[in-house]
């Protein structure tokens, strides 16, 4: 069984994945567009975010404060591992149904913050390292879909930046991570 939040992070899940497994032990200290955060910092909160919106697919309260090192012996091929959970945890259409207990949103829309996650972390560490980062267009859509009805309350709570504004001749990947507070342009 799938969901239309499984088959999009299915498609974003192996560049993202392919992204992590290229990052470098000596690429770890950079800094990301994601200025909270360098490499390392941005891998452990992205390993974070698999792990826990599986339990919120499952309807089960996560503890975003819970600081783990997960950046030990193997750490690569566990976040793959994880990602791949991660997509068969949101293939449950019940994963979809009703309010999330821990966020009070609905389910689709928590599934939707993790395909934006998937998604801009992705880049912001493909960036980050000088790696390719393609987004499909379907990926695309449904993440401005989301900006559109979340960008505003997101923005408010501090998991986007201020919105970044497009040049004219944006890609719709530029437009979404501006819409996310980065420039799609930043080099380092």
């Amino acid at each position: 069984m799938t969901t239309k939040t499984s088959e999009l992070l299915a498609v974003v899940a192996p560049r993202t994945v392919a992204v992590v497994q290229g990052v470098t032990d000596d690429q770890l200290d950079l800094p990301t567009p994601c200025s909270d955060y360098t490499v390392r910092g941005l891998l452990g909160h992205l390993y974070d975010v698999v792990v826990n919106f599986q339990a919120l697919a499952a309807r089960r309260e996560v503890d975003w404060s819970a600081k783990t090192d997960h950046l030990t012996e193997g750490w690569r091929d566990r976040f793959a591992a994880e990602t791949g959970r991660l997509i068969e945890a949101w293939a449950d259409p019940a994963a979809l149904e009703g309010v999330s207990a821990g966020m009070g949103l609905p389910q689709a829309t928590v599934g939707d913050m993790a395909l934006i996650d998937l998604t801009v972390h992705g880049w912001d560490l493909a960036r980050a390292t000088g790696q390719p980062f393609e987004v499909d267009p379907a990926v695309l859509a449904a993440g401005h879909g989301f900006m559109d009805r979340m960008g505003d309350t997101g923005q408010r709570m501090g998991a986007f930046g201020p919105p970044v504004p497009a040049e004219g001749d944006a890609t719709p990947l530029d437009r979404l991570l501006g819409r996310t507070g980065r420039n799609p342009a930043w080099g380092g």
